[in-house]
């Protein structure tokens, strides 16, 4: 006989931290999918195991409706559909209605990335910018150091705040990280950014068991408080648009592949698990080529 936990949402998000390991920022995501189809099915809602396909499609219709981006209904709908492989394997579900609901085809765009001028301006920035008169004077070397290591590494941010001072080796210019699905690797960091994190971490006399990058008041930074602190020198900056992490990332692949790096190599540094997902930055190369030789050749 079928046997469905009382809270089926509880068993699978526990399923992916302590079994898939997944990151705290997947299950969150994953989470907030299953809440949002509850709420939209609000009274309606048949419990987990006798939903439809035909329910499945209305959700869908309706996202379509309210205009949602691709990229957010194809998150949502793989969400439900992990949970649902989950429910079959272990509670014995028999009918996943998912099966059968088409979404919509993932939008290829190539990623948004700094010229290298636009980089070097922003890494500036921090020296640049007055200090509040209640902040800490290695406030700025902190943000410096920020920059300057997604920029050296292209690191997740979620890699950058998981951080400890002890994950830097100065020693062999590394910093080791943990990416998705706990896979641990070690990046090389560039001259400047290792200055940039001695220099921060002497000032604000970081012991080596201390998270690598902390608040005002000694916590450890949150994504959040980094994208704050990034739109806050983007403001100051040239740049004619916004900037989050993933795009100094994808600046970061960019640039080394511009300047000879090989992909295997670039994968590994990204952590991505497919080559095929860092070869979206050969099309960025290929079309910037395109670009200069459309630019500088007098009959292109």
């Amino acid at each position: 006989m079928m046997r469905i936990p009382l809270e089926p949402e509880q068993d699978f998000l526990q399923y992916l931290e302590v079994e898939k390991q997944a990151s705290p920022h997947t299950v969150e995501v994953y989470a907030r999918a299953l809440r949002q189809f509850r709420a939209w099915a609000a009274d309606s809602f048949p419990g987990w195991e006798n939903c439809t396909p035909d329910q499945m499609r209305d959700w869908l219709f309706q996202e379509l409706k309210d205009e949602a981006a691709t990229s957010s209904i194809r998150l949502r709908f793989a969400a439900l559909r992990s949970f649902y492989r989950f429910m079959m394997r272990r509670h014995g579900l028999e009918t996943n209605p998912m099966t059968g609901v088409s979404l919509p085809r993932r939008k290829k765009t190539l990623p948004v990335f700094l010229t290298l001028n636009q980089m070097l301006e922003l890494l500036e920035l921090p020296y640049k910018t007055a200090v509040p008169a209640n902040a800490p004077a290695w406030l700025p070397y902190r943000d410096a150091a920020i920059l300057e290591l997604f920029y050296s590494c292209g690191m997740r941010l979620s890699e950058l705040v998981g951080l400890d001072v002890g994950s830097v080796d100065h020693r062999f210019r590394g910093v080791k990280v943990m990416g998705k699905g706990r896979k641990e690797r070690i990046l090389p960091v560039g001259t400047p950014a290792l200055a940039a994190l001695e220099t921060y971490v002497s000032m604000a006399c970081l012991p080596k068991n201390s998270p690598l990058f902390v608040s005002r008041i000694g916590t450890r930074l949150s994504a959040r408080s980094v994208q704050m602190m990034l739109n806050k020198y983007v403001k100051l900056s040239s740049i004619p648009f916004t900037i989050s992490p993933h795009k100094i990332r994808h600046t970061f692949a960019t640039h080394i592949l511009e300047a000879g790096a090989d992909l295997r190599s670039v994968q590994e540094l990204l952590g991505h698990a497919s080559l095929s997902t860092t070869q979206i930055y050969t099309h960025v190369t290929r079309a910037r080529m395109a670009e200069v030789y459309r630019q500088a050749h007098p009959r292109a």
